[in-house]
Formats: C-alpha cells, sequence, structure tokens
C-alpha cells in the first residue's frame, strides 16, 4: 500500500470513528434523557463522556492533519471551494462540539450526584442537556455535508 492508499485510510476510518461516536453517543443520550431513569443516565452520561475523550477527541487532531496531508499529496489548494467549504464546516461542527463536551461534563457529574444521594436531577441538568441537543443538530448536519465534500469534491 503506497503512502496516499494508507492516509486516505486513516482519514476515512477517522472520519467514520468522528461521526459515528458522535451519532451513537447523542443516540445513546438522547434516549435516555427521554427515559427520566436516574440510574442509567448517570451511567450513559459517563460513558459518553469517555467516548468523546477515547475517540471523537484524538479524530478531531487526525482529521485536518490527514486532511491536509492528502490534499498536498493530490495537488489540491486548501483554498480549492470544497476543502474551504468542509474546512469552515468542521469549524462550525468545532464551535458547537466544544461547549457540548463542557455540558456533558457538567451533566454527568450532577446526575452522579444526583444517583448517589437519591436526589431529582437539578433543573440545571435540564436546560444543559437542552442546549446539548440543539448544538448537536447542526455539528451533525456539517459533518454529513463534510462527507457529502469528501466523496463528491463539487466545484462551486
Amino acid at each position: 500500500m503506497n503512502t496516499y492508499l494508507l492516509i486516505k485510510w486513516i482519514h476515512i476510518l477517522s472520519s467514520v470513528v468522528l461521526v459515528g461516536t458522535g451519532f451513537g453517543s447523542a443516540f445513546y443520550l438522547f434516549f435516555v434523557h427521554r427515559s427520566r431513569d436516574l440510574a442509567a443516565m448517570a451511567v450513559v452520561s459517563r460513558l459518553v463522556v469517555r467516548a468523546d475523550w477515547w475517540f471523537t477527541t484524538p479524530t478531531v487532531f487526525i482529521q485536518p492533519l490527514t486532511g491536509w496531508w492528502l490534499a498536498h499529496m493530490a495537488g489540491y489548494p486548501l483554498n480549492t471551494s470544497w476543502i474551504a467549504v468542509s474546512l469552515a464546516l468542521f469549524g462550525l461542527a468545532g464551535l458547537c462540539w466544544l461547549p457540548v463536551v463542557w455540558l456533558q461534563l457538567r451533566m454527568a457529574a450532577m446526575a452522579q450526584t444526583a444517583q448517589d444521594r437519591g436526589e431529582a436531577l437539578p433543573a440545571r441538568y435540564w436546560r444543559y442537556a437542552g442546549w446539548w441537543e440543539r448544538l448537536g443538530y447542526p455539528a451533525f448536519v456539517a459533518m454529513l455535508a463534510i462527507f457529502y465534500l469528501m466523496v463528491n469534491k463539487p466545484d462551486f
């Protein structure tokens, strides 16, 4: 396997891990919220935080590095329209993801504290959950658009 194909494989694999982990985490946290099962919420929110640290965070660095490397090897300047739009969308997703990480950390801590004390979740938890959900939609749509751009490479 040549270097280009190896980097391309890493790029594709990390994009799948990034989007797959994000979607999977969102799926489980979204539905556990609707269950209102505090014990499940404490476990799922803790695991969502762990998944973000173990899987999402590394791919946030791998994606632009391998993308730049691929563009360079293929002779695409970074201002090529589909690359520039992809980078802007990646930035948008990142701007949504950073507060989501903070919200998830706080939500996991609140859920665990409520579980340990046998108390209900505070109203702040549900405000954070609302923001978490609202920030997730544009980030996910941005990532789907990036997949489209990577595959189709349209010229705008």
